[in-house]
């Protein structure tokens, strides 16, 4: 049995090798690398060397999240299907997955949520989970022609994926290089496709076009935030303005998706000074007491239809986040110009182990 160490190396050095070896006529393989890593840390468990079991619906929901935003015209106003980024080099052929998104949206579907409540999502569920199962599922470990199933076992038959002993754990230690890889070579891609280099440009923020968040969705949860803030800064606790700004606790930049429990309401300023850092060990949490233990359920009855709401998965993320930083020695922010060792990192136990309430917390003064 190889060692955690050498197999890091070794997950390290297959990720490098699917991507130069591996086949991708489609932009599904990438999408399909970036869910595995999400869903790593999104069901962070203890041992980093359990295996960890992955459900094709968790696939189909992360696949439509990757692809939501794309599934839009480029650069332009209006619906016009001409305009959409083509990711299939296939004979200039659409991906389906954008087809079918695309279709919902021109049926008034304006947010994931309302498509999982529409009629239509049953089909579009059915074609998502084929379109993974005949493409990037059993295709993304073959490489030069030959399966080599490091990552998980080809064992077709079954509503679920099974991840190796061991590789959840890599995955949740270099999360932020695999999505990094994955999306530049999606990005790479599709700037490869003539019919795109039209669309795109030479100057285009195609970047955050594809993998960005929704401003308008943001701001349905700010008065909802500054409500349960009673109206201070999340960060400084002072009276919030009309700079007022909703932060990812737990960055965008570190974890490309928005949790409805993953948000918080700050000052510009605050907001601007923490910037891509992890808050320090004492917003952390604070930010539990008040997101995911005192105002979870009302978080969820308000944002829901705007954001996934998930308490446990946001409480996952930031357990992920916390221990590798603590792993990489990195700096907490707790101020403008003020950060802290990440040390003492603690594992949180979903649900019942957020009994935070009554615990007294140290303050900072800011």
């Amino acid at each position: 049995m190889i060692g955690p160490m050498q197999q890091q190396l070794d997950f390290i050095a297959y990720i490098q090798r699917l991507l130069v070896e591996g086949d991708f006529s489609a932009t599904y393989k990438f999408a399909l690398l970036h869910a595995l890593a999400d869903i790593s840390i999104e069901k962070h468990h203890a041992n980093p060397q359990a295996q960890l079991q992955i459900k094709f619906d968790e696939l189909v929901d992360k696949f439509i999240t990757l692809y939501w935003h794309q599934a839009s015209p480029f650069g332009a106003i209006g619906n016009n299907r001409e305009q959409l980024l083509l990711q299939n080099t296939n004979s200039n052929k659409q991906a389906k997955i954008i087809t079918t998104l695309h279709d919902a949206k021109l049926n008034n579907i304006n947010s994931i949520s309302q498509l999982k409540k529409s009629d239509g999502w049953k089909n579009i569920r059915s074609s998502t989970l084929q379109t993974i199962k005949d493409g990037p599922l059993w295709l993304l470990q073959k490489l030069n022609g030959k399966e080599e199933c490091f990552l998980y076992p080809h064992i077709k038959g079954q509503s679920y994926i099974t991840l190796n002993e061991g590789i959840a754990g890599c995955f949740r230690r270099f999360y932020d290089l695999v999505v990094y890889l994955a999306k530049n070579a999606w990005l790479q891609k599709i700037q490869s496709i003539k019919h795109n280099q039209a669309l795109i440009g030479p100057q285009s923020q195609l970047h955050d076009f594809l993998f960005g968040f929704d401003r308008n969705a943001l701001s349905k949860a700010k008065p909802v935030l500054i409500e349960l803030q009673h109206g201070n800064c999340f960060y400084c606790e002072k009276p919030l303005n009309s700079k007022t700004e909703v932060d990812h606790f737990i960055p965008f930049a570190r974890y490309a998706n928005d949790l409805g429990h993953n948000f918080v309401a700050a000052h510009s300023t605050c907001n601007n000074s923490k910037s891509d850092f992890l808050a320090a060990q004492l917003h952390r949490e604070r930010w539990q007491e008040q997101n995911l233990v005192i105002n979870s359920q009302h978080l969820t009855s308000e944002l829901s239809n705007y954001f996934n709401c998930d308490s446990d998965k946001s409480l996952a993320v930031s357990n992920w986040a916390y221990q590798v930083a603590q792993v990489n020695s990195a700096k907490l922010w707790v101020k403008k110009g003020y950060f802290e060792e990440a040390a003492g990192f603690k594992y949180q136990q979903p649900s019942a182990g957020l009994d935070l309430v009554a615990e007294e917390k140290p303050r900072y003064d800011v």
